[in-house]
C-alpha cells in the first residue's frame, strides 16, 4: 500500500496560497505571490530536496494546481531537476472535470473512493503539492499519512488556507521538526486518528 504524502508551504496564519511567485495563483484577488523566497536558506532548500529530488513518487494533485503545474512545467528544461521529476512521473487528479489540455502522464480521479483505490495499489508514495482543497478531504476520510509542513514566519491576512472549510477535527504527532536560520520551522506530522475528548476545566 502507497503513502499520501503532503509537503506544503504556510504562512503563521495558515494560508499556503501562491507561495512561488506573484502568477502562480491570483484567484480571489490574492496579490501577495512569491511570500517564501526572503526566508530561504540551506536548512530550508535541504527539506525541498528531501522530498521533491528523494525517493521516487508519483503527484496527487487538486485540479486547480494541476492547471497551473501543466501550464508552466512543461515548459521547463529537462535539465531543471524537479522538471526531470515532474515531467515523466505520473500525476493523478482528482477532479469531475476531464484534463484538459493534457500534461504527459495524467490520470483523472473521479472521488475519494478513487484516492483509495489508488492508494492500495503498489507503487510509490502519492505527493500531494500545492492543492489546497485537496487536504480537508484526504484527513477526513483517513487518507492523509503524513504531512510536511514549513511554517513561515509572516502573517498573509488572505488567501487559500491550508485546513480550510470542511476539516475535520483530529490529531496529529509530531515526528520531526527543526527550524531554519530564517525563522522558518519544519514540521512532519502523522494522523493519529479521531481527535481526543474534549474535557472540562471545571
Amino acid at each position: 500500500m502507497r503513502r499520501i504524502v503532503g509537503a506544503v508551504y504556510v504562512s503563521l496564519d495558515g494560508v499556503m496560497q501562491a507561495p512561488g511567485g506573484p502568477e502562480e495563483d491570483t484567484s480571489g484577488g490574492f496579490a501577495l505571490g512569491g511570500w517564501i523566497w526572503a526566508y530561504s536558506d540551506d536548512t530550508t532548500r535541504e527539506i525541498v530536496r528531501s522530498y521533491l529530488l528523494g525517493p521516487p513518487y508519483e503527484l496527487l494533485l487538486g485540479r486547480r494546481t494541476y492547471d497551473i503545474f501543466a501550464a508552466y512545467w512543461p515548459q521547463v528544461p529537462p535539465d531543471n531537476p524537479i522538471a526531470a521529476r515532474f515531467n515523466p512521473t505520473a500525476k493523478y487528479v482528482l477532479t469531475s472535470r476531464d484534463l484538459s489540455p493534457p500534461w504527459h502522464n495524467s490520470h483523472r480521479l473521479s472521488g475519494l473512493e478513487a484516492v483509495r483505490a489508488l492508494k492500495a495499489t503498489p507503487g510509490p508514495d502519492l505527493l500531494v503539492q500545492g492543492s489546497s482543497t485537496l487536504y480537508p478531504q484526504l484527513l477526513g476520510a483517513g487518507l492523509l499519512d503524513r504531512l510536511i509542513v514549513q511554517i513561515f514566519p509572516i502573517t498573509l491576512g488572505q488567501g487559500k488556507r491550508l485546513f480550510g472549510q470542511g476539516t475535520p477535527p483530529a490529531s496529529l504527532k509530531l515526528v520531526n521538526s527543526v527550524a531554519s536560520s530564517t525563522g522558518v520551522l519544519m514540521a512532519t506530522y502523522e494522523p493519529t486518528g479521531q481527535m481526543p475528548p474534549v474535557s472540562s476545566l471545571s
